[in-house]
């Protein structure tokens, strides 16, 4: 059964083959304008940077170098799940780079800035971790804070700790200012 978290909880995995998905609605009544929002993963060493900018894998970069983390690609409207993930990024824990010591999965509104949008006007937002060979859902976590002015957010992260992995859900939103949202955490971890 899976394990429903709170902002700052931490759940041991157990896996090393695992799927991140995240999804969202968008609330139509807000905006003229569809949501493009895009899942992103920062490959991150013990510096709390990526080795280079190939260890950010989002709709641009759709595979880490190491072959450890993979994208669906980008949903465009956040219309491709129809309740489910929008987007998914597949984990192989076993083949990462040896630097890297945590994986912060991040969602961003594209053009937020001259859309007008912000994940105030976004429901239903979560991350969820399942195992990629069953399907079985090991825990999600559902974004419940109001961030009205927020662009971007930090939504959970897989680490290392005593030699396991584990995840822990952030929930942590930031006004990206920037056309791209991704500017803001690029410049923050690479």
């Amino acid at each position: 059964m899976a394990i429903n978290l709170q902002k700052g909880q931490r759940i041991d995995i157990g896996l090393s083959k695992v799927c991140v998905g995240l999804g969202w609605d968008p609330n139509t009544s807000s905006s003229s304008e569809s949501y493009d929002l895009d899942a992103s993963a920062f490959l991150i060493g013990s510096n709390g940077k990526t080795p280079n900018e190939s260890f950010f894998v989002f709709y641009g970069n759709q595979e880490s170098p190491d072959k450890a983390v993979a994208s669906s690609g980008d949903d465009t409207t956040g219309g491709n799940s129809d309740g489910g993930d929008d987007e998914t990024l597949t984990v192989d824990l076993a083949k990462l780079d040896p630097r890297v010591e945590q994986i912060l999965f991040v969602v961003t509104i594209y053009d937020a800035a001259k859309r007008r949008q912000n994940f105030g006007q976004i429901r239903n937002s979560y991350i969820r971790i399942y195992n990629a060979v069953t399907q079985e859902e090991i825990c999600k976590y559902e974004l419940c804070e109001d961030f009205s002015i927020e662009t971007g957010i930090e939504f959970g992260r897989l680490y290392k700790r005593n030699g396991a992995w584990r995840f822990e859900a952030i929930g942590q939103g930031y006004d990206c200012k920037g056309q791209f949202g991704l500017e803001f955490f690029v410049q923050k971890y690479t």
